[in-house]
């Protein structure tokens, strides 16, 4: 059975996801459909696979540079102080990771933990808007092509 993952990366490869910044040598580069922290990100793999342990050497290396790359380009169009990273795996075999922009406008006892910590009607108030997050996705492609 497909994941969301599966999904959006069949999305993107379709030119119908939304949320997709930029296509990568890895995978895509995404808008997460949470946008409680300014930048939200996510790298699919393109092929998806179930976990990076499915990756041999090349593929990991590739995945993992991306990752840092959106990381770089969220530090420089957002002002972000720190860019964490998830991969976490638990729900759906598909491998994924969160490129989440931390700042320091954040209350103090959030930002020290996961970005998973703030409740969830929170993190659910500010979703992904296409008209909205244009500038931000255009100015990230940007960044991210410039790294590439």
């Amino acid at each position: 059975m497909p994941t969301l993952i599966h999904r959006r990366v069949a999305e993107a490869q379709a030119g119908t996801n939304p949320t997709v910044i930029c296509r990568m040598p890895s995978g895509w580069a995404v808008m997460c459909d949470a946008q409680f922290l300014r930048g939200y990100s996510l790298l699919l793999p393109d092929p998806v696979v179930p976990d990076i342990n499915a990756m041999n050497k090349e593929q990991r290396t590739a995945f993992l540079y991306d990752m840092t790359v959106i990381g770089d380009a969220l530090l420089e169009v957002t002002g972000a102080f720190r860019i964490n990273y998830e991969i976490l795996g638990n729900l759906d075999p598909a491998l994924h990771v969160h490129i989440i922009p931390r700042y320091l406008s954040e209350p103090e006892e959030k930002r020290k933990g996961p970005a998973f910590f703030y409740d969830r009607a929170f993190r659910e108030s500010n979703p992904f808007d296409p008209q909205r997050d244009r500038d931000l996705m255009q100015q990230l492609a940007a960044a991210i092509q410039r790294r590439s």
